[in-house]
């Protein structure tokens, strides 16, 4: 008995024009209204991300939504020490640059989302990690990805907090140990919608024309 199939969906010129606005309009937001998400907003986006691809099916990912206070204040801390070591390290020509940098939306965004990946999941049987191993990680950030693109197709941005001592996040959160750290994202609405990267307005740094190397 065969199964039904569903009819394959065909894309139109406009809907691939406006697929195209939102790659370029997803920016890393760090810079939020007080506008709360609304629980069924959330919860969608939550599914969404969850039909990423995945290494053999093993929907590794593994989402904290972290409402304490508490805890919110200690990643908070994490961040803050973390980012002054790095601004130690910034070469002296770069660390006045780096000073004014806004790298993080934490106090002002809304959800706070932890993302975990499960490295030893039974999920999928172990497909297609004997060899890469790293693609259960892999697949997390497909789902990161996953989240960040709906989230921007609600007016929802996303920014990616990057710099945090990971042991210390999964101690404050109180996560099972053999989950590895992968991502902190702050979600909210944002402040100001720009197409062009923070990083890139603030002279940062620019992006590079595609090169494709060829053999």
């Amino acid at each position: 008995m065969s199964m039904e199939q569903s009819p394959v969906p065909v894309f139109a010129r406009a809907f691939r024009d406006q697929l195209r606005d939102l790659f370029v309009w997803r920016r890393d937001v760090r810079h939020f209204r007080s506008m709360p998400i609304a629980p069924d907003v959330l919860t969608r986006l939550l599914e969404l991300a969850h039909l990423a691809p995945s290494v053999g099916l093993s929907q590794p990912w593994r989402f904290v939504l972290v409402d304490d206070p508490q805890r919110r204040a200690a990643i908070v801390e994490n961040f803050e020490v973390c980012n002054a070591q790095a601004l130690r390290r910034e070469p002296t020509e770069r660390a006045s640059a780096y000073a004014k940098l806004k790298l993080a939306g934490l106090q002002e965004a809304p959800v706070h989302l932890a993302v975990f990946a499960e490295d030893s999941t039974p999920q999928g049987h172990g497909l297609g990690r004997r060899t890469m191993p790293e693609t259960v990680r892999y697949s997390t950030v497909m789902a990161i990805h996953t989240l960040w693109l709906a989230a921007r197709a609600e007016g929802i941005g996303v920014g990616w907090v990057s710099i945090l001592d990971p042991a210390a996040v999964a101690m404050t959160l109180d996560v099972p140990s053999h989950w590895a750290f992968i991502g902190y994202l702050c979600l909210g609405y944002p402040a100001h919608a720009d197409d062009t990267p923070e990083l890139e307005r603030q002279g940062w740094q620019t992006r590079t024309p595609l090169q494709i190397l060829r053999r």
